[in-house]
């Protein structure tokens, strides 16, 4: 069983900072890549970035430069940083592994950028 618990959602006012967190299994966050993904109301899942077990990272456009993910050997947990957020970053973010070609994901978070 896969488990990925997520927290550190909430509100904040544009240009403001969230990071959410990921914990995991010590095999799984060792051996397999994880990522963050978002879903916006009436809109598809779209990937935010990934991390690579050995720590290479990669972005999308609209994360790149503002969203730093990161990872924490001692505590299995993989961060997502998020910095000048704006309104179009409201979503519910999803902590994701995929497993021998199986998607595992979080609970999902709300992350809602309102003034």
């Amino acid at each position: 069983q896969v488990q990925l618990v997520e927290s550190g959602g909430g509100l904040v006012q544009p240009g403001g900072s969230l990071r959410l967190s990921c914990a995991a299994s010590r095999y799984i966050f060792n051996t397999y890549a994880m990522g963050w993904y978002r879903q916006a109301p009436g809109k598809q899942r779209e990937l935010v970035a990934t991390t690579t077990s050995g720590g290479i990272t990669n972005y999308s456009d609209s994360a790149k430069d503002r969203f730093t993910i990161s990872r924490d050997n001692a505590k299995n947990t993989v961060y997502l940083q998020m910095n000048s957020l704006k309104p179009e970053d409201t979503a519910v973010y999803y902590c994701n592994v995929n497993v021998v070609g199986v998607d595992y994901w979080g609970q999902g978070t709300q992350v809602t950028v309102s003034s």
